[in-house]
């Protein structure tokens, strides 16, 4: 019993140093636990969100230079993983109790784009701004359940080209394929 309080007690004295450190940061998450981080990797998040937010604005000013009407979509799959049915939802907002402001726009794709085509109907395309144009295993997940429901006729992930200011577009199914 004694030996157990002592590693317990050398854990906190662990602790309570780190949290004292200039190097790290004592954060709250949702339920109250705290957590430590480097100053360093909250400057380096911090910047990484900044630059995802502009590149998301030159991609929006970029499909409205080519004719589309875009718009943020507020909406997202209840997307539970491989065989499982999903579901369109409103996109929950976020909290940031920092600056006590809620995050609007989370949804998945990032926008909705409108164009009338030819024929006379309009195209309805989701596109997903991803800087290196990596999707995760979910996100695959949820762009097949939306073109298998036709929510949208297709999903472009926009992502930075090599030359400097350009976008580059990649069609979902051209890359991805269908499962």
């Amino acid at each position: 019993m004694k030996k157990i309080n002592k590693e317990h007690k050398e854990r906190v004295m662990k602790i309570v140093e780190k949290a004292g450190s200039e190097e790290y940061e004592t954060i709250w998450d949702e339920k109250g636990i705290p957590r430590f981080k480097k100053k360093s990797e909250i400057k380096k998040g911090k910047k990484s969100r900044a630059s995802g937010v502009r590149f998301e604005l030159k991609v929006k000013e970029n499909l409205e230079k080519m004719g589309w009407v875009v718009s943020k979509w507020m909406n997202t799959v209840d997307y539970e993983g491989e065989g499982k049915i999903g579901k369109l939802v409103p996109a929950k907002r976020k909290f940031n109790p920092f600056f006590k402001a809620l995050t609007i726009g989370t949804g998945f794709p990032d926008f909705v784009c409108f164009k009338k085509n030819e024929s006379g109907y309009y195209d309805v395309i989701g596109v997903e701004v991803k800087k290196a144009g990596y999707l995760d295993r979910i996100e695959k997940g949820m762009c097949e359940w939306l073109i298998q429901n036709k929510i949208f006729n297709k999903i472009l992930v926009a992502k930075k080209s090599k030359k400097r200011g350009e976008i580059e577009y990649i069609e979902f199914k051209e890359k991805h394929g269908e499962k």
